[in-house]
């Protein structure tokens, strides 16, 4: 009877482990394992735990273009000015430009004639300009010289220029293009100027004439620095004619002399003429062509007091075309228009001036192969 009893406890122990083993491994919560001492609660929970099937591998086929990063070197152009990692940063644009423009032609035995010919041209621009956030202040420096020499006669000058120029500029925000302007303009020339083959006669000399503008305005100027448009209501002309045998004939608008009946001087002339007016200047520089640039400069004056409406024009275009970094080919138009500039001057046979001429449109044109260096 011992024996029958531990058989069939020994029977209802392996059957509870089973039940339990069986419970565990289904995908339901289980029962907790509990003696055989402690009443087993019949509660069901209907909790399913269910399980997220792992997404498929999608097949692509070889024939699909992938976005994958490639790195060419085809478009990428070589930097200007060699990199300098422990270069100070700072808030100045610089610019310096030397260069040389020749031009030549020699003859042995030519059948249709000429005469051997050169000529030379140098020039110096250098630029300095300033930009920080509300605040803008450009300079810009430009001395031309150039001669030729040509078989059979003497040495003519055929560019003569010192322009300077300096604009300080204040805007109310960092986004607007437009800024409260205060600028100074200052041409004149190096050496004599004559008509030829006169050349006992200048007919223009170092501050004579001389020209200063200044006035204030407004500016716009674009974000590159390529455009600029400056226009003032009120601008300062002032006509220096510093040689007194140029300003005693009234020369560039100032007041001549006065003289008595034998040509003998009276009253001599004045050496400066003040005029009050408009002033607009605009200068444009843009790409043509790949290696082909052009710049524009056109300054336009008109006096309030004495001529107001007759305007001074004063256009300079400059087309530039580069062959490598240091060969250059310059193709220029100069127009200038000067009420107070007069030609075809008539005197009488004792030398009084009986017609002081009329203005004229000055015209000038330069084509020119040289070398330009940028430092």
């Amino acid at each position: 009877m011992k024996n029958v009893f531990f058989n069939r406890s020994r029977l209802f122990y392996f059957f509870t482990l089973f039940i339990s083993i069986v419970s565990y491994s289904q995908d339901t919560i289980p029962s907790p394992i509990v003696p055989d001492t402690v009443i087993i609660d019949t509660t069901v929970v209907d909790t399913i735990v269910i399980r997220k099937t792992q997404e498929k591998i999608k097949h692509i086929p070889r024939g699909v273009n992938l976005t994958n990063p490639v790195i060419s070197f085809k478009r990428t152009k070589p930097l200007k000015d060699k990199y300098d990692p422990f270069r100070v940063p700072s808030f100045w644009n610089k610019e310096n430009t030397l260069g040389i423009n020749l031009s030549e032609a020699a003859f042995i035995n030519w059948n249709a004639g000429g005469d051997n010919a050169v000529s030379g041209l140098g020039f110096l621009k250098i630029i300095r300009d300033y930009k920080f956030r509300y605040f803008k202040w450009d300079n810009i420096v430009e001395l031309r010289y150039g001669l030729n020499a040509q078989e059979g006669r003497k040495i003519r000058k055929t560019e003569d220029v010192i322009r300077l120029s300096s604009n300080v500029g204040y805007r109310r925000d960092t986004i607007s293009n437009w800024y409260y302007s205060v600028q100074l303009n200052f041409n004149t020339q190096f050496s004599n100027g004559y008509k030829y083959p006169d050349r006992d006669n200048p007919i223009s000399r170092f501050m004579a004439p001389g020209y200063l503008f200044f006035g204030a305005g407004t500016s716009y100027i674009s974000k590159n620095q390529k455009f600029n448009l400056y226009m003032s209501p009120l601008t300062q002309k002032s006509t220096f004619v510093l040689d007194q045998d140029l300003a005693n004939k009234g020369s560039f608008g100032v007041e001549k002399a006065i003289l008595d009946d034998n040509g003998n001087v009276l009253t001599p002339g004045e050496n400066h003429r003040l005029e009050l007016g408009i002033l607009i200047t605009h200068k444009w520089e843009f790409n043509i062509a790949e290696n082909i640039d052009a710049n524009s400069r056109l300054n336009l004056y008109t006096d309030y007091l004495r001529s107001f409406g007759n305007v001074d024009v004063d256009w300079e275009l400059n087309v530039k075309m580069r062959v490598n970094k240091y060969i250059l080919t310059t193709l220029g138009t100069h127009v200038i228009y000067d009420d107070d500039i007069l030609f075809d001057e008539v005197q009488n046979d004792a030398g009084v001036v009986t017609d002081r001429g009329i203005p004229k449109i000055q015209f000038k044109q330069v084509l020119g192969i040289g070398v330009t260096v940028d430092f």
